[in-house]
């Protein structure tokens, strides 16, 4: 009977300590599974950094350090396992900053080394999910490389050219509206972008620079201050959006508005719009304005100013636009749009069409009528700048000398280029022997002076 009762607690025993090594053995493997799973990787180059962004299951503890002789950024994703090998999608021998990328698990880490061409100061931050992406960790390298490539005009220049910015919206994390058989928006609007440039640059008095130029992000407010920084005297922001109805189509054009939007439709894109930097990623971003009641104050008494510029501004191109493209309004809209936000440089956010219509989308992807709308756009730029140049600028000092030659182009009016040049009418018929208002396209009208 004592043997026997003593064998029970034995047993009893043996039974917990399986039962506690088999809970053991459980607890490890559900930590081994719930490991974060890298997803995928990019890469994107931009003037003043690489960027390299890890897609991640779920937010992801990381170590980064740099090492020298060679120098190289070494990143250990903590708890971490690769869908794939993530070296052969990153590995390219054309970077500006990364030369090579390495990857090996280590034990529970995955670890990434990136060959680098000289010192870089990278910088780290991850995102929270934001459509079209879940968790992200976005790698930030600034050093080696070409930097911006465009410098700041004096304004004491003597016949300085006109400047103007151009900003193809979105870039790089942030592809925009993406429409029928993958269109981007980032795409066709870099591409509406140049072509602008190009011809911005081909005319006499005006130099164009680019906010980017190529597959990166740039921040809301990092656009506004880089076309501050080149003392630019128009800011022209390039989209070609979506809505929620696929019907929506059109050409619009809108400025800033601090007391609501125009219509839903331009209240809409702005929320749209301003949420670009948390898909395209700016680490811990605020929208808000941050100014203290004097700068407040003073930034309201220079906005005033500035908005009457960009409705005009907005305006000539609006119209130049519609010789192209069917306008979604016939009115230059109004909107709070951070990327207008800049208080002394005249600035409108070109709506170029709708990807979300699949037949306006057809027409934006070719570069025909990429090309006929940078025309419009150049036209309509070129019309508010012969009327409204900057002192200090050649275009200025011409309107100055006396009588000048203009001309005609598509959609031009008589009435409406004597009210460009502040003429009536009347005396720009006088002036070039006309008996009425008939004009053709290409003929050249003499512009009187005063």
């Amino acid at each position: 009977m004592t043997s026997n009762f003593q064998a029970r607690p034995v047993g009893g025993l043996a039974s917990g300590a399986g039962w506690l090594i088999a809970l053991v053995l459980l607890l490890a493997a559900a930590q081994a599974s719930a490991a974060t799973r890298i997803e995928g990787v990019r890469m994107h180059e931009a003037p003043d950094y690489t960027r390299v962004v890890f897609d991640t299951s779920g937010p992801v503890d990381f170590e980064l350090f740099t090492l020298e002789n060679p120098h190289r950024v070494v990143i250990d994703l903590k708890h971490a396992e690769a869908a794939r090998d993530l070296g052969a999608g990153l590995a390219r021998g054309d970077g500006a900053r990364v030369t090579a990328v390495r990857t090996a698990p280590r034990g529970a880490e995955y670890r990434v080394v990136l060959d680098v061409t000289g010192k870089v100061k990278p910088e780290s931050f991850r995102l929270d999910p934001v459509p079209p992406y879940g968790h992200r960790l976005v790698v930030d390298l600034y050093g080696t490389g070409p930097g911006r490539r465009t410098p700041a005009v004096p304004l004491s220049d003597h016949r300085r050219d006109v400047i103007v910015a151009i900003d193809p919206g979105h870039g790089g994390e942030d592809p925009g509206a993406i429409g029928p058989a993958r269109i981007q928006e980032k795409d066709v609007v870099l591409s509406i972008a140049r072509r602008l440039a190009r011809k911005v640059d081909a005319m006499p008095g005006f130099r164009a620079v680019l906010v980017r130029d190529g597959d990166y992000y740039v921040a809301l407010r990092d656009r506004v201050a880089f076309a501050r920084d080149q003392r630019a005297d128009l800011f022209v922001s390039v989209h070609a959006d979506a809505f929620k109805m696929p019907s929506v189509s059109g050409a619009s054009v809108y400025t800033l508005s601090d007391r609501g939007a125009t219509s839903e439709a331009a209240r809409w894109l702005a929320e749209k719009e301003n949420r670009s930097d948390l898909i395209g990623g700016v680490g811990d971003v605020s929208l808000g304005d941050k100014d203290d009641v004097l700068a407040s104050v003073l930034l309201d008494l220079s906005m005033d100013a500035n908005r009457s510029a960009s409705f005009e501004a907005g305006a000539r191109v609006l119209g130049q636009l519609g010789t192209v493209a069917k306008l979604h309004k016939r009115r230059v809209e109004q909107a709070g749009f951070v990327v207008l936000k800049a208080p002394d440089v005249p600035s409108i956010l070109v709506e170029t069409g709708y990807i979300s219509n699949p037949a306006e989308a057809r027409r934006l992807d070719t570069a025909d009528y990429q090309e006929r709308l940078a025309t419009a756009l150049a036209s309509g730029i070129r019309n508010y700048m012969q009327s409204y140049a900057p002192p200090g600028t050649l275009l200025a000092w011409q309107r100055e000398q006396g009588d000048r030659k203009y001309t005609i182009e598509t959609g031009d009016t008589l009435s409406e280029i004597a009210a460009r040049f502040g003429l009536s009418t009347r005396r720009l018929r006088e002036a070039n022997g006309l008996s009425g208002d008939v004009i053709r396209v290409g003929q050249t009208l003499v512009i009187p002076a005063g």
